[in-house]
């Protein structure tokens, strides 16, 4: 197709497009990374997030086979530790209204394993199958003019340089400087929004007790509707024989940094179930804070101008709280809107492209970033946004169709499952049936606890050490 594109970032979104950009015929494909890369699934310090819990979702995942083809992302993951969980009967999740049933009907699965596994496999899978270089090097801007980028220049040891591209994918993850790339080549003005709920993140790896190794992924969820700060935790199956405990708190409920304390904080959520679980195994790590966790959005696609030869994926292009497990299938649903307008392209310089990329991509961005915004805007002391008028209506809608859920409504159930596994947009809960559910409401009453096997609650009961 052409001689040569450039990828900035080699996280999850810069391989995905690099193995796009490859499969398009692309015949020379750098993608550039600042930071060294581990040679196997370990933390990378340009991660910030990496340590905490993330949750591989269908669609994403679907997405990422359909770029990688032929290796089967899945089996790999699975093959390495990875656990498959249904959606529909492998979790036990307390939500704002109340604990979720489990269903014997096979609902969507996602994968749980560490950010570290999920990077590593792909990039190795990348790697394995397009022509693809990755080379260490500090892009500090683009080259080139408003109208058209020419490539990139690069900082080293012997000062700066330019390379060439005939596209520039900037995929630099949260930190990206891309607007300060764009003020360098006189394109100001960008519109941007955040949104920040102060959110900490706290986590720590422990070894799975004996007995406990097929114990549901756990998750006690914030509830925004009470006028506190947020307070969530999790307990995730993760490779290794591990679980990854990773706990979430807004702006005043933030989660502490010492073991003791990390363990008081999940007691005293409303049901102390994964205090009592983790307080009889064994830790294996310290406790890691994160606070990079605000929703930002760069309003790209809707700059008035914009230069041929310059993509923004990921990232990049808007940012999410982590909490919703958003981010890894939205990097993966803008690579493949790249690749399809790639499909329809002569060539890399082929006007009009990069504008379609954007537009394309920013759909996915501005739905996941409509959920988590949503949300984080109903708690106190947020900072950047306040609830309007529609969005307390469609919170009004939402919580009818999770209390459904909650009380036993299969199609209530069965919407959220589609659109939290974003395989279904979010428009999915307004489709007759769940709309339906909603009005009919819960056909059962609330659960009084979490829905536990006889063995479950016995391995519960021979883990906790807190006399609860």
């Amino acid at each position: 197709m052409s001689r040569r594109a450039v990828v900035v970032g080699a996280g999850l979104a810069g391989m995905l497009a690099a193995a796009v950009l490859s499969a398009a015929g692309v015949e020379e494909v750098v993608v550039l990374e600042r930071d060294d890369l581990p040679e196997g699934p370990e933390q990378r310090r340009g991660l910030p997030q990496g340590r905490h819990a993330h949750l591989l979702m269908a669609g994403g995942l679907a997405a990422m086979e359909e770029i990688v083809p032929g290796v089967s992302l899945r089996k790999r993951l699975l093959a390495a530790g990875a656990h498959e969980i249904s959606l529909s009967s492998g979790m036990l999740a307390l939500t704002p209204e109340g604990w979720l049933r489990r269903w014997r009907r096979e609902g969507p699965v996602m994968l749980t394993c560490t950010r570290a596994l999920v990077d590593w496999t792909l990039r190795a899978a990348v790697l394995e199958q397009s022509a693809v270089e990755v080379r260490k090097a500090a892009v500090v801007g683009l080259t080139g003019s408003a109208g058209h980028v020419r490539g990139v220049r690069i900082a080293g040891r012997d000062g700066e340089a330019d390379l060439d591209a005939d596209l520039v994918v900037d995929a630099s993850g949260r930190g990206t400087r891309v607007l300060a790339w764009l003020d360098g080549l006189g394109l100001a003005g960008v519109r941007t929004r955040t949104v920040d709920s102060g959110l900490v993140n706290a986590s720590r790896l422990y070894r799975v007790p004996a007995g406990a190794e097929g114990f549901p992924l756990t998750i006690v969820q914030a509830n925004p509707y009470v006028s506190r700060p947020a307070r969530s935790a999790m307990v995730m199956p993760v490779e290794g024989d591990r679980w990854l405990v990773s706990c979430g708190g807004s702006r005043g409920g933030e989660p502490p940094a010492d073991p003791a304390g990390f363990l008081r904080y999940t007691l005293d959520l409303p049901d102390p179930i994964v205090g009592r679980l983790i307080s009889g195994a064994q830790p294996l790590t310290d406790v890691h804070l994160s606070r990079s966790t605000s929703n930002v959005r760069r309003y790209l696609e809707k700059a008035p101008g914009w230069p041929e030869g310059f993509v923004v994926l990921g990232d990049a292009l808007g940012t999410f709280n982590p909490a919703y497990g958003q981010g890894m299938s939205v990097a993966a649903f803008g690579a493949r809107v790249l690749g399809g307008e790639l499909g329809r392209a002569d060539r890399l310089g082929e006007p009009g492209l990069a504008r379609r990329v954007l537009r394309g991509a920013a759909r996915s961005v501005e739905a996941a970033w409509s959920m988590a915004v949503g949300q984080d805007v109903l708690y106190p002391e947020v900072r950047g946004g306040r609830p309007g008028g529609a969005d307390r209506v469609l919170t009004a809608y939402t919580r009818r169709v999770m209390k459904a859920a909650a009380g036993g409504s299969y199609p209530a159930a069965s919407a959220l499952w589609d659109v939290t596994s974003m395989r279904t947009p979010p428009t999915r809960m307004f489709h007759p049936g769940t709309v339906l559910a909603a009005l009919a409401g819960a056909p059962l009453p609330p659960l009084t606890g979490p829905p536990l096997t006889a063995g479950e609650r016995e391995v519960l009961a021979g883990l906790d050490r807190t006399g609860r």
